[in-house]
């Protein structure tokens, strides 16, 4: 009888609706939570790994990390001074309130891509996008991940950028970037090896050599018609890297080139110094050895690109030459002039660790000042900027240091007298003889270095805007006038 009354049991309509609710709720449930399980199963540590890789070397953490501030990691606040203003690095921890813990993995991808943000607000170039728009779906599937889930989020706002009227306007970036945003992805050549592919997406999309290396036009576009034949960057000058063997570094031997990029020196050749050795610094350094061969490879491949009047390399100039003798007795034990003229300022300011007769230190820690490019270049920018600012680098855990001599100094404060007439002495007997520095070139490096066009007619652009449209509108208004005349008559 009572395996009857269970068997004959019909649930009331209630318990049926209620049943069937459940079922409905589970189904439901079960939908969202397959994608997010499948995707825990897809981040996984090599994953993560992976992307910290790619994230260092595209050199994420120099500009996203605000190191003079003891800011943390990836948390913005980094400011970068471009010839439109300051632009302050964001945060990009997984932080939902202050950082991209809300952007989707498309979201992610459009802003390193196309330089939108989420919320649709335009980067600046001043983020590299125009060259990160070559990474691969992989890739940006592994820097999501590590993002993600391997850095720390810091709930902290960085610094907004305000840049002047017109340039404040987000939205023009959309007119940028329509001009000049080549918006595809890195294919490999096929008739080129697996190692210059390599490096070729390495240079163009990763370390976004381009971004500095490449000459800027009037709108700050890369000038494609020159790639990597050298640039300015604020008051440095990233040189040209084509393969030309004068003006590039088709002179250079691979064992130089990797020395250089591997550490921030080659013997005889150059020191990194500015924004060159923040990427030594920070990526180059950490990069696998192949990586890196893969990097020279690729440059001895490329275009070269003559300077105009070079005829032998930068790394040519000059020989060891000490002026110390003839400066003895100029000056009494108590003059508080002493230092007078670029022979006198070299004495008192940088023989002490170049040497009296330039050649550096022992282990060229303080390299020679002869055979140097940033004394043999047709461009004394980085001389300058090297006295200004100083030259700091770590690598492998060893510091590089030369301190600055701008009013920020804790060494002495120069003036843009002294650094031309120090500038001046040491190209006449070390580097590039043909060159010279004014007070007014010191001056123009203190701000930032010689402003481009669009920068310069910041003041007027607004002005010459409407003066545009009243004139465009004149000419319609002709036009029509003339039409109407000829159509009445």
């Amino acid at each position: 009888m009572k395996s009857e009354a269970r068997s004959s049991y019909v649930p009331s309509s209630s318990w049926r609706r209620l049943t069937t609710l459940g079922l409905a709720i589970g189904l439901v449930c079960g939908s969202l939570l397959t994608p997010l399980a499948a995707q825990a199963e897809d981040i996984s540590p090599q994953l993560i790994d992976q992307g910290h890789r790619l994230a260092v070397a595209a050199d994420c953490q120099a500009c996203h990390t605000d190191v003079l501030h003891g800011g943390k990691p990836f948390a913005g606040g980094y400011s970068i001074h471009s010839p439109l203003g300051v632009i302050y690095a964001t945060n990009i921890t997984p932080s939902r309130s202050a950082g991209i813990g809300d952007y989707s993995e498309a979201e992610f991808a459009r802003a390193l891509r196309q330089g939108v943000r989420r919320d649709g607000a335009h980067l600046y170039p001043a983020m590299p996008y125009t060259s990160y728009t070559q990474l691969t779906d992989t890739d940006i599937h592994a820097l999501y991940a590590y993002f993600m889930h391997g850095v720390q989020p810091v709930d902290v706002q960085a610094h907004q950028t305000h840049l002047p009227f017109p340039f404040s306007i987000r939205a023009s970036m959309a007119v940028w970037n329509a001009l000049y945003l080549r918006d595809r992805r890195f294919r490999p050549d096929t008739s080129r090896t697996a190692e210059v592919n390599r490096g070729a997406y390495l240079a163009g999309a990763l370390e976004h050599c381009d971004a500095c290396h490449t000459p800027r036009n009037a709108m700050m576009a890369e000038s494609s018609s020159r790639p990597l034949a050298g640039g300015m960057v604020g008051e440095w000058f990233a040189p040209n890297i084509s393969s030309d063997p004068v003006s590039g570094i088709g002179g250079w031997t691979d064992e130089q080139l990797f020395s250089y990029l591997k550490t921030g020196r080659a013997a005889g050749m150059a020191q990194a110094a500015g924004g060159m050795a923040e990427a030594v610094e920070h990526s180059l350094q950490y990069l696998p050895d192949d990586d890196i061969r893969a990097l020279i490879a690729y440059l001895r491949t490329t275009a070269p690109q003559r300077d105009p009047g070079e005829s032998k390399p930068a790394f040519t100039y000059g020989a060891a030459a000490s002026a110390e003798p003839s400066l003895r007795g100029l000056s009494g034990h108590h003059d508080r002039e002493a230092l007078r003229g670029g022979a006198q300022l070299y004495s008192g300011f940088c023989a002490s660790c170049h040497q009296p007769d330039g050649s550096g230190s022992a282990n060229q820690a303080y390299p020679s000042l002869f055979h140097n490019t940033a004394t043999g270049l047709p461009n004394p920018s980085d001389l300058v900027a090297a006295m200004l600012n100083g030259v700091d680098r770590t690598v492998d855990g060893r510091q590089v240091l030369m301190p600055r001599f701008d009013r920020q100094s804790y060494v002495a404060q120069l003036s843009d007298e002294q650094i031309a007439e120090i500038a001046n002495y040491v190209l006449q007997h070390y580097g590039n003889s043909s060159q010279r520095v004014t007070p007014g070139d010191v001056f123009e490096a203190r701000g930032g270095g010689k402003l481009p066009l669009i920068a310069r007619l910041q003041p007027d652009i607004v002005p010459a805007m409407l003066g545009g449209v009243l004139v465009l509108v004149l000419i319609l208004w002709l036009v029509w006038r003339r039409w109407h005349r000829r159509f009445q008559g």
